[in-house]
């Protein structure tokens, strides 16, 4: 089946959030939301959550999954505040546990964070499958940005998050805990393995040099023949460009809140003894 896609692009953080429709119905699946967050003032606002939601109500949908294709260190998932007004199941990958792992130590969490992933309504394993309406979506496990990361095949479209951008920009850094080239190549592999007129939708998008509009949509035929840092390397080359490339690269503006709030399914950190939630920054920690 060939499902209907809605994009939503993030201007703050070059994010695309995916509304998924069953042709035949009115469910859908909400895929990488965004919460809008001041990092200055330390103040959330839920505009772009808010459109996603007028949409879905505009179009008299109903949410059967909101799906995160990895812990994301870029932005700040709005899940909880979609799931509180518009329902649907948060999904997110079982290695989840690892990424809570590693960063509650890094954040020196307490006891009352849970590692095991219970902040979800559902960890997916590779060769899981869900469904929106009459609409499968089969889970693939595409570790390598971070241990966690799926792509979820829905029909004829395939959601990689950041695992692979536009043909012309390339692939995801690797170089965050738990990150692997190595793991990153084999799990494009597997992505392109899919037939080749699958739809491709990528995580985010910051236009390559010399395109004027930014893109989200291309296809596994337009990946094999055209992405800049796959076409044509071998395993031992693209890891080669891949750990030189990641070197050069600074920190992501949002990584210490998108980080602590990913890792708790979108919700805050307990409040502490006077009512508010803190976000802590780990010094040299990271």
């Amino acid at each position: 089946m060939t499902p209907e896609v809605k994009a939503f692009f993030d201007d703050a953080t070059n994010t695309i959030t995916y509304v998924v429709r069953d042709p035949a119905g009115t469910r859908c699946a909400v895929v990488d939301s965004v919460l809008d967050f001041d990092y200055a003032s330390g103040r959330t606002d839920t505009r772009s959550a808010d459109a996603v939601i007028a949409w879905i109500k505009d179009q008299g949908l109903t949410v059967d999954w909101i799906l995160e294709t990895h812990v994301h260190a870029d932005h700040l998932s709005a899940a909880p505040y979609i799931q509180e007004r518009v329902g649907g199941k948060i999904g997110i990958g079982d290695r989840i546990t690892v990424v809570q792992e590693t960063f509650g130590k890094v954040f020196n969490e307490g006891t009352r964070f849970r590692r095991d992933g219970s902040q979800f309504d559902r960890l997916f394993r590779e060769g899981d499958s869900f469904h929106i309406g009459q609409l499968r979506g089969d889970v693939l496990h595409t570790p390598g940005h971070t241990p966690a990361c799926l792509t979820y095949v829905i029909g004829d479209a395939a959601f990689v998050g950041d695992t692979m951008f536009m043909p012309d920009y390339g692939t995801a850094r690797c170089d965050f805990p738990g990150g692997s080239a190595e793991m990153l190549f084999d799990s494009m592999q597997k992505i392109l393995g899919l037939p080749e007129a699958t739809r491709i939708f990528v995580g985010h998008d910051y236009k390559a040099p010399g395109r004027e509009t930014f893109a989200w949509e291309t296809t596994v035929a337009e990946q094999k023949a055209r992405n800049v840092h796959l076409a044509g390397k071998t395993k031992e080359e693209f890891v080669r460009m891949r750990q030189a490339r990641d070197a050069t690269l600074g920190m992501p503006r949002l990584i210490v809140p998108s980080l602590q709030v990913n890792m708790r399914a979108g919700h805050m950190p307990e409040p502490e003894d006077n009512g508010r939630s803190y976000l802590k920054v780990p010094v040299n920690g990271l």
